[in-house]
């Protein structure tokens, strides 16, 4: 009788539990049928939604639930706290599985090369993310010394980073965070927040419900600049050709022309102004000088040669995540990405390296919502089948999945399982109960291993 079709996937974010869901649904899964194992490096499961969604948007974080009944078929494991490639390589997984997918993700800042980034005040946005979002492997405390803050970047992470610092501390208890954020958070001392785009607002990455989500604080008052409503023929274009642009833009307008209120923070969005440096004084940030940028009338935009001084002592670089290159994978140093075709992992000389596989944002960086790697996940799913049913996979010389357990005590890997993971929940529910909150979420590793049953 022949055995299931093994496959190991590396990262239990929504780009791998989405490929495990896509492997499930396939004919394969019924004959021969398939067997699959997560290794996660955290503890717990899910990735960018526990780690990386902001926690009072509870709404995003709701694709857990469709996420927790993948996890719940018996043909899927999960190996919790197992780091590739420390606790386990690709030759060690190469020996247990058909084929490996690897969904790591990205949760790094990408660069910004101006003068002074690197100053005591300036911070990327992935770290300030993992801070507030309750990551085990961050410092617990976070300086929130500055009254006014700039925050660089016109996308979804750039709104979650200004949000947070202009919300107060009671605003968020009610969500999932931790005491050690919610006391930093207390301590707060940013009343000022600018944000910072190079182009228009045609041009803006923010979604129409995250921008509009801003205005709903009753402590934050959002301020557009009438002279920051331009466009151009491409700008309009865009608007045409993309109604969530229209919608980003509709909303800008109408911010702009309204009169400013009275609410205790502000919070001002600011357009044509791309940051050219971070001013300093005794190594701390003191400002951020900006140059005035103008449409050229394609949607993009050219320097003006006009300079601004900005009286901030915080800033927060929101360009991008970017991906950590994965030891024994070939690497794209530009994009930060896993070269591939159609999800298959592409070594140098253009071949398929056999029986290895990319999806998410290790394949494609860090672009677009969640549900957008559920189309990545389908496409290098169908690809791997392929190979299968192609005899193009290697065999491994060990596919029994006792023999993964094994592997993992002889290394005296501590790991947590998808049992555990129920454990882990209902200690957390159980922290919030008491203060009708849905959870508080469990910082410490020591302490989600423990609660784990590992």
């Amino acid at each position: 009788m022949p055995r299931p079709l093994r496959v190991a996937i590396v990262g239990a974010g929504p780009a791998g539990i989405y490929a495990a869901d896509a492997l499930l649904k396939s004919e394969v899964a019924a004959d021969p049928g398939v067997s699959i194992d997560l290794f996660e490096r955290m503890p717990a499961p899910f990735g960018l939604i526990r780690y990386g969604v902001a926690p009072d948007h509870p709404r995003i974080k709701g694709i857990i639930t469709a996420l927790h009944q993948v996890l719940d078929k018996p043909q899927i494991r999960l190996f919790g706290n197992v780091d590739y490639p420390t606790d386990i390589s690709l030759d060690d997984l190469r020996a247990f599985y058909d084929a490996v997918i690897f969904s790591t993700g990205a949760m790094a800042d990408r660069e910004l090369p101006i003068p002074g980034i690197d100053l005591d005040g300036s911070y990327g946005a992935a770290d300030f993310v993992s801070w507030y979002d309750g990551h085990p492997d961050v410092p617990r405390t976070w300086p929130l010394e500055a009254e006014k803050v700039a925050v660089l970047g016109v996308g979804n992470v750039a709104l979650d980073v200004a949000r947070i610092l202009a919300k107060t501390a009671d605003e968020l208890l009610p969500t999932e965070i931790p005491p050690n954020v919610y006391d930093g958070l207390k301590a707060n001392k940013a009343v000022e927040i600018h944000v910072f785009g190079r182009r228009g607002p045609a041009q803006a990455k923010f979604s129409p419900m995250e921008l509009r989500e801003l205005d709903h604080s009753p402590n934050i008052e959002v301020i557009v600049d009438p002279e920051d409503i331009d466009y151009d023929a491409g700008s309009i274009e865009t608007r045409r050709g993309n109604k969530q642009a229209d919608m980003v833009a509709k909303t800008l307008e109408n911010w702009a022309i309204r009169d400013a209120g009275d609410r205790p923070h502000k919070l001002f969005l600011h357009f044509f102004e791309s940051p050219a440096e971070i001013l300093s004084k005794d190594g701390k940030v003191v400002g951020l000088r900006t140059e005035r940028t103008a449409l050229d009338g394609t949607g993009n935009v050219k320097g003006t040669g006009e300079f601004k001084d900005w009286d901030v002592t915080a800033v927060y670089r929101a360009v991008g995540y970017l991906s950590e290159k994965l030891p024994k994978l070939p690497w794209d140093i530009d994009s930060g990405t896993v070269p591939d075709e159609g999800g298959r992992v592409i070594e140098e000389g253009g071949t398929h390296l056999r029986s290895t596989y990319v999806t998410g944002w290790i394949r494609r960086g860090p672009v677009g919502l969640i549900g957008h790697t559920k189309g990545d996940a389908n496409e290098t799913v169908a690809n791997l089948l392929d190979d299968f049913a192609g005899g193009r996979l290697h065999t491994p010389a060990s596919p029994e999945p006792e023999a993964v357990d094994a592997f993992l005590a002889e290394r005296n890997v501590r790991f947590t399982t998808w049992e555990g993971w129920y454990k882990l929940d209902a200690a957390e529910r159980a922290l919030g109960e008491p203060q009708d909150r849905e959870r508080v979420k469990i910082v410490e590793r020591e302490d989600m291993l423990r609660e784990s049953g590992a």
